[in-house]
């Protein structure tokens, strides 16, 4: 029988001196990034962020937004390097937890039809689409829409 190791992640919230290496990853992975401003905003405002660090290291991080009992998933966001390897998924458990623990009993989110990994991330999470929003996010010619989904907690 084989082992498998599970790598150790801790969470922990996102600090205003977390921002600067967030926003070399986010500069990274997205064409379209969120500004320091935006998470120092969400911040400022009180929303559930986090950071995940494996052995020190930030591989992902995460802002939610909790209102009654709603959870409205903002960012969430994983290190180039680390993609494809579970962290989304662990994150997003991780997410799921924080939002009940708050008295949220469901999670929404938009997401670019054109993310793919995302798109498939958030199905096989029992996430389902409830809208569009037209012209939502920036994109390289023009606007694009939003996927709205929403699961139950």
């Amino acid at each position: 029988m084989n082992a498998v190791l599970v790598p150790r992640l801790d969470f922990m919230p996102m600090a205003a001196a977390d921002v600067p290496a967030i926003m070399e990853t986010e500069n990274r992975i997205y064409p379209f990034p969120w500004s320091a401003g935006n998470f120092a905003d969400s911040l400022a405002s009180g929303h559930s962020a986090w950071v995940c660090r494996e052995a020190g290291a930030m591989v992902g991080y995460a802002v939610m937004m909790l209102v009654l009992d709603e959870a409205h998933l903002l960012n969430i966001s994983v290190a180039a390097e680390r993609q494809r390897g579970g962290l989304g998924s662990r994150l997003l458990e991780f997410l799921f937890e924080e939002a009940k623990a708050h008295g949220a009993a469901r999670m929404f989110l938009e997401v670019r039809p054109s993310n793919a990994s995302g798109l498939g991330l958030y199905r096989r999470f029992g996430f389902a689409e409830i809208g569009r929003r037209r012209g939502y996010y920036p994109a390289h010619d023009g606007r694009e829409d939003a996927i709205v989904m929403a699961r139950d907690l």
